[in-house]
């Protein structure tokens, strides 16, 4: 009933109001005013065939699901077994280069640093390793694939979760830059932490003796406490990354919300689609938030990593020449105007000795604490090689012999005995593993050390704690000489070795020696 110019005023606004709607949204709604009651007029069930759309694609879905619960199982799995499996390799590896080291290089790390570096720091990259291969491969997929649907959905509105994941990237930086040197700190700080507890544990029955266990605790209390501190700086930095994150996963939602608000209010966009893109741009952060997860643990084991590799690229300094020769027949022992300095020392602690060491003969040298005598007998089997002048053995160089053929030539007994975890049995056969029960009887008779064997009731088989700490110091001694003797070696070499024995002992053992 209105004027012709009314009609016409009204239909070219609501043409304009069609044009701006996007094409979705005239579909819906021509669906609802005339797809349905066709349908409906040739007699199809439209509500039974949206609930099986529903029912198919829900299926289809927690398929989907299942099939992500199975993979990331599976992922989990092998992840674990690839960490496990290079933490075992990498243990072998450096205890194996360790095993070539000489004592230069052993004084050079450390005894605490180098069990450090085998244990807590191969672990720290086997953590890191098992995170990677689960996430930093996972994470990259979800936020590139979150990022095209976002930007197809709603493509003026992307520069939200750009500058979301740009403030994210440059707060990462700031605490890597700052968290890298402390867990630099924090690995050497583990060090001393495994030297002062080793010594004190060593020397317990000492530090009881003179009353110092406050001392003792005071000390490493002191190196406990530097590392609270520099330990509690990085967590407390790191800390700060996941408020940072939810931060900035919030921010984005309300941006969107907001911005996007107004564009559904214009017809520009639906809220379905709304919805979809705060979802998309959730899955984009979360992707970043897993990435920081292990970003977090890559500082620290990046420090480990640089640890274990200067290990293993480290070469001995002491190695087999290239082409050997065979060891000789002959066992004459020659020095012929050696010098030796230890590594860094101003002064050498020998210089210009020689002298021979005859077979059937016992060479002795006698001196005050500290004037070289362990230091002259470590030459012969190459704990450390001369500085000037040479070793001979049989009229050969011991530097022209492979270190297994020299060393299978010598007879060893150190200055502070050594007796491994096992049994008395175990500790004898170190020198030759399949000698037989009688050579052992023989070597403990000559070593004096039949009696403590046949004290206990078990005999060879008796057990021997570790550092042979459930015998006394004589009884190391007798054990560590009986060692040497099931080798038959041409070369014997006793350094000091009869310091805990009593008189009556030291004669009896001295009579056996030199039959």
């Amino acid at each position: 009933m209105l004027p012709q110019e009314k009609r016409d005023v009204i239909r070219s606004e609501v043409s304009e109001k069609m044009d701006v709607l996007g094409d979705s949204m005239i579909q819906q709604a021509a669906v609802s005013q005339f797809v349905k009651p066709e349908y409906e007029a040739v007699g199809v069930d439209l509500g039974a065939m949206q609930s099986r759309l529903i029912l198919e694609t829900g299926a289809i879905m927690l398929l989907i699901s299942l099939d992500g619960v199975a993979a990331s199982v599976c992922v989990s799995y092998l992840a674990a077994r690839v960490a496990a499996g290079f933490g075992r390799d990498v243990r072998r590896s450096l205890f194996t280069r360790v095993m070539t080291f000489s004592n230069n290089e052993i004084d050079k790390f450390s005894t605490a640093s180098l069990i450090t570096r085998t244990t807590n720091d191969i672990q720290q990259i086997q953590l890191l390793l098992v995170m990677f291969l689960r996430i930093v491969f996972y994470a990259p997929i979800l936020g590139v694939g979150g990022s095209i649907r976002a930007i197809n959905i709603g493509g003026t509105m992307a520069w939200i979760i750009a500058a979301a994941v740009g403030v994210i990237l440059v707060f990462m930086l700031i605490l890597f830059w700052l968290a890298t040197p402390r867990f630099k700190r924090i690995q050497k700080l583990t060090d001393r932490l495994n030297m002062v507890m080793r010594q004190s544990l060593e020397g317990l029955p000492v530090v009881r003796a003179f009353n110092m266990q406050g001392t003792e605790e005071q000390k490493f209390d002191i190196q406990n406490r530097e590392y609270l501190k520099v330990s509690l700086f990085v967590n407390r930095a790191m800390a700060l990354m996941m408020p940072v994150l939810m931060l900035a996963m919030n921010g984005v939602s309300i941006l969107i919300i907001w911005i996007g608000a107004h564009q559904v209010d214009a017809g520009n966009l639906q809220v379905g689609n709304l919805m979809a893109l705060i979802q998309y741009a959730m899955q984009i952060i979360m992707s970043f938030l897993m990435i920081s997860i292990v970003a977090i643990m890559m500082p620290r084991a990046s420090v480990a990593a640089q640890r274990i590799a200067q290990v293993l690229r480290t070469g001995a300094s002491i190695h087999d020449p290239e082409a050997p020769k065979d060891p000789p027949g002959d066992a004459t022992v020659d020095f012929k105007n050696v010098t030796f300095k230890y590594p860094g020392a101003e002064e050498p602690v020998l210089t210009d000795i020689s002298f021979t060491a005859r077979p059937g003969e016992t060479t002795a040298f006698i001196g005050s604490t500290g004037s070289g005598k362990s230091t002259l007998v470590n030459l012969v089997p190459r704990f450390y090689d001369v500085t000037g002048g040479s070793v001979t053995i049989g009229g050969i160089d011991i530097r022209e012999l492979s270190q297994h053929a020299l060393r299978d030539k010598i007879g060893y007994v150190p200055q502070k005995a050594v007796l491994f975890s096992g049994t008395i049995g175990s500790n004898l056969r170190y020198a030759d593993e399949d000698a037989p029960e009688d050579v052992l009887k023989s070597a403990a008779d000559i070593a004096q050390a039949t009696e403590i064997i046949n004290e206990k009731p078990e005999g060879f088989e008796s057990e021997i704690a570790q550092g042979g700490t459930n015998v006394s110091g004589g009884q190391k001694q007798r054990l560590s000489i009986a060692r040497a003797i099931v080798k038959r070696p041409k070369i014997y070499i006793f350094d000091d070795s009869f310091s805990a024995l009593d008189y009556t002992t030291d004669a009896k053992l001295r009579k056996a020696l030199k039959a």
